[in-house]
């Protein structure tokens, strides 16, 4: 069973940073790619960014040059480095293993408010 829990998230102010992570267990960590998506009030499920088993990254452009995914497989841990966070980027967090029609959620996500 994927297990997933993500932690990190909190109250910013705009131009703040935050930083995610998502411990993973129930599968192999190192032989997935691993994802962040959120899903803001109101709104669908958005995907963030994804990184390969061996590293290739990809973000959505509402997100590239802010922030940066990174993992360490021997902890079996996923994280997601925000900055210059905006009132816009407020949402739940997910982290998913897999990405694209693959991917799977399991946790309960965490929550990331920008306000002023």
């Amino acid at each position: 069973e994927v297990q997933l829990a993500e932690s990190g998230g909190g109250l910013v102010q705009p131009g703040g940073s935050l930083k995610l992570s998502c411990e993973a267990s129930g599968f192999t960590f190192h032989y997935y790619a691993m994802s962040w998506y959120r899903q803001a009030p109101g709104k669908g499920l958005e995907w963030v960014s994804s990184i390969s088993n061996g590293g290739i990254i990809k973000y959505a452009d509402s997100v590239k040059g802010r922030f940066t995914i990174s993992r360490d497989n021997a902890k079996k841990k996923l994280y997601l480095q925000m900055n210059s966070l905006k009132v816009e980027d407020t949402a739940v967090y997910y982290c998913a293993r897999g990405d694209g029609a693959a991917a799977v959620r399991g946790g309960q996500g965490t929550q990331v408010t920008v306000v002023s």
